[in-house]
């Protein structure tokens, strides 16, 4: 049980001067009174005392939060983010840094979503353990509008098992029911914890660690980031078993939803996990970048390479080389070198046809060629070809003319290791 003097070690000096750089790096766009993150601290400044003092006599009513879409990864649907203003942000970051501290230590070891030292990757290589180990059936369990479906009364239960301060808990439960605007009119919600604010993840494995604990007394092997939650069991007949009971489990003891359509028993090679899956055939249980992943990178790149772009090439690969530069980052931890070498060489030779297109006309066509070292007579044939663009991109004089390096030189990052 924490003390009863948590708000004051919420408003402690240092634990504020460490939320509000935390939001700043954070940036993030205006709430519903419209003060940006560069605003903050001048406000601070003037109001802080008063905001303060209602915090520790328990009477802050919070801002409601914006309503705001945005597309959902692969998917026609929408998501929902409920952004706070920058002041309420800043509240709920001191507020969940205190939390944390405090809470994360008690957390499932299977738990890897937004807790501080875990990261997605870890989460993808314990799932590789498991199924390494023999267990080649996941039960993937999708919970219908999670962060939409969190019972109040339930989660605040849960905290005040731990929580003796009355005033943080009158906080947080103020922070669940602050209004939403949207399109003009507020509404209060009466279940849910909006995505956006720094506070949600926290509530989200908070409300979900239950559900951890369920899973590891009864013995089976998981993994879950966030509400994406995976079971590894040896037989389909397990999983089928294992996906009745804990199905059960979530809806009639944690009021929530699983999203039937979503959840399947399968092998972990026909199942995504974070945006990967893992090899069959004869090199089995590697990580591997899932399909769709592919395929919405795909998108995003022929986005930044179209030929209708009239854009110079330095600021197109600058913008392209920042959006292969996160990816990479990302999906880089894939274990199938062969692909990442596959989409360098497309990426390449749609960058070819931007080239190409730029050039125009034969004489610059076979001017440009000349200069970057291709025989007069091999530059006049491909400078004088009738084939498209992308048929050219692939043509011996195009492809040796505009190759690694002379991208490499523009700045354009590989996304396989060198």
């Amino acid at each position: 049980m924490f003390g009863k003097e948590l708000m004051e070690e919420i408003c402690e000096r240092n634990n504020l001067k460490a939320a509000l750089k935390r939001v700043r790096r954070n940036k993030g766009s205006p709430g519903v009174d419209g003060m940006t993150v560069d605003e903050l601290p001048d406000y601070l400044k003037v109001h802080w005392l008063v905001i303060k003092a209602r915090l520790l006599k328990g009477c802050y009513h919070p801002q409601p939060v914006k309503r705001v879409e945005i597309p959902k990864p692969g998917s026609t649907e929408k998501r929902k983010l409920g952004i706070p203003c920058v002041l309420d942000r800043f509240i709920q970051q001191a507020v969940l840094q205190v939390l944390q501290r405090k809470w994360d230590p008690t957390f499932s070891d299977n738990s890897y979503g937004f807790r501080p030292g875990r990261s997605a990757h870890q989460a993808i290589a314990r799932a590789q353990s498991h199924i390494k180990a023999g267990y080649g059936y996941v039960v993937d369990i999708d919970l219908e509008k999670f962060f939409d479906q969190v019972n109040h009364d339930r989660l605040m239960s849960r905290l005040a098992m731990r929580i003796a301060d009355k005033r943080v808990l009158k906080l947080i439960r103020a922070y669940l029911r602050a209004g939403i605007l949207e399109n003009g009119l507020v509404s209060v919600p009466s279940e849910g914890t909006p995505q956006g604010g720094p506070l949600s993840p926290f509530l989200s494995n908070v409300v979900l660690d239950e559900l951890d604990k369920e899973l590891e007394s009864r013995g089976h092997r998981h993994v879950r980031y966030a509400d994406d939650c995976n079971i590894y069991v040896s037989s389909l007949r397990a999983g089928e078993r294992v996906m009745r009971g804990i199905s059960r489990y979530i809806t009639q003891r944690l009021k929530l939803r699983v999203n039937e359509g979503k959840s399947a028993v399968d092998i972990p090679q026909n199942r995504t996990f974070l945006g990967y899956t893992f090899t069959g055939g004869k090199s089995p249980n590697r990580r591997k970048i899932a399909p769709k992943s592919i395929k919405r990178f795909k998108a995003q790149v022929r986005r930044l390479t179209r030929r209708n772009w009239s854009i110079n090439l330095a600021d197109r690969i600058d913008r392209l080389s920042r959006y292969l530069t996160g990816w990479r980052g990302y999906y880089g931890y894939c274990e199938t070198l062969s692909v990442l070498l596959k989409l360098d060489s497309w990426i390449r030779r749609r960058l070819r046809c931007v080239v190409w297109k730029q050039w125009k006309v034969y004489r610059k066509r076979k001017r440009e060629l000349i200069k970057l070292g291709i025989s007069g007579k091999l530059a006049h044939t491909t400078a004088w070809s009738a084939k498209g663009p992308w048929c050219l991109s692939h043509s011996p004089g195009v492809h040796m003319a505009l190759n690694k390096e002379y991208f490499a030189a523009l700045g354009l990052p590989r996304l396989a290791p060198c």
